[in-house]
């Protein structure tokens, strides 16, 4: 039997978790959970130089994957890092992945959309060192590698690949960031190389902002992928062409561990209002079923969550008034 490793989290996390569990329950696949604690509620009791305490380390090395509700990462100097970097960078999961496509019964502002936003997870600007120079200056330390930089390129050629897609998008600013983003690039650039039925195209990041907005089916069937902070940025932009970012599911890949997670915050202003949208915490629950094996499991809840958004069972987020447990009653009342 597979293990999973369950986080909780913070704010609404526990609750859109008990969602996902009870979307699990109802195809109840061969699979044991097991709850773990970790994020800012639990460093407030606890304290210490991390937000995930021992056991859920044991656990987490223990189990055949993660799945991560939303946590809160506290956001002043000395505090620690936050749950999913030290995952990610603990277990090497440099690919976070974000499908975004257009539901039919969502928003769609600006017409349907349907690609993959690929962001190396591991570095950039969240390798997290920043220095005080003088009482006026502070310097943040963007490392890049060009491993994990072959490790990111290849990975988004491969994904355009197991989708029958063709184009690859690179995304970058190495007109200013020459070192970093031009080794983001060449390497980008020298994998592009291997694989000659593909084309990539290369996209300043701040183009890219625009042409998303002005051009976004321009990019349908296509693979964007870019540095971590970059790509955190656009994703959540791209969120907003699908109508909520309730409904961008993530999973973070490594070569033998994957983490799966909403995209979204932990929202702690909505936390015990049963009001937030569950449909991306259960369709990461999805994916890491098809990850784990369970294929069919997965097919299911994902045909069920897109019944629920079409007969308009949705949250306020979609233009709905129903509660994040009319839409969970209403995802297993379909499965």
């Amino acid at each position: 039997m597979k293990k999973v490793a369950v986080i909780r989290g913070d704010g609404t996390g526990p609750e859109l978790v008990d969602s996902m569990m009870r979307v699990m329950d109802a195809v109840s696949p061969d699979i044991e959970f097991v709850p773990c604690e970790a994020g800012d509620e639990w460093w407030k009791k606890h304290g210490g130089d991390s937000l995930i305490p021992e056991g859920t380390w044991d656990v987490l090395n223990e189990a055949d994957a993660c799945f991560k509700g939303p946590t809160t990462t506290p956001g002043y100097v000395g505090a620690p890092r936050s749950v999913a970097v030290s995952i990610r960078q603990r277990f090497n999961l440099y690919a976070n992945v974000r499908p975004i496509k257009t539901f039919a019964g969502a928003p769609a502002p600006l017409g349907d959309v349907d690609f993959v936003a690929v962001r190396e997870a591991t570095e950039g600007m969240y390798f997290g060192k920043e220095v005080e120079i003088t009482d006026d200056t502070f310097i943040a330390i963007r490392r890049i590698t060009t491993s994990a930089c072959e490790k990111i390129s290849r990975y988004a050629f491969e994904e355009a690949k197991r989708r029958g897609w063709d184009v690859v998008v690179g995304i970058h600013k190495s007109n200013i960031l020459r070192m970093t983003c031009g080794a983001f690039m060449d390497c980008l650039r020298a994998t592009a190389e291997e694989y000659p039925d593909m084309a990539l195209w290369e996209y300043h990041v701040d183009n890219m902002a625009q042409q998303l907005i002005k051009n976004p089916q321009f990019f349908n069937q296509k693979v964007l992928v870019s540095t971590n902070l970059f790509m955190d940025i656009i994703s959540e932009e791209c969120a907003g062409l699908i109508g909520s970012i309730g409904l961008v599911y993530s999973a973070n890949i490594g070569d033998d561990y994957a983490m799966f997670e909403p995209a979204h915050g932990s929202a702690p202003k909505y936390k015990g209002m049963n009001k937030v949208n569950p449909c991306a915490t259960i369709l990461a629950g999805a994916w890491m079923l098809r990850y784990l094996g369970e294929t069919e499991a997965a097919d299911r809840i994902i045909q069920a969550t897109e019944r629920t958004i079409v007969e308009g069972i949705t949250t306020y987020d979609l233009g709905g008034d129903a509660s994040m447990s009319d839409m969970t009653d209403a995802i297993v009342r379909y499965l």
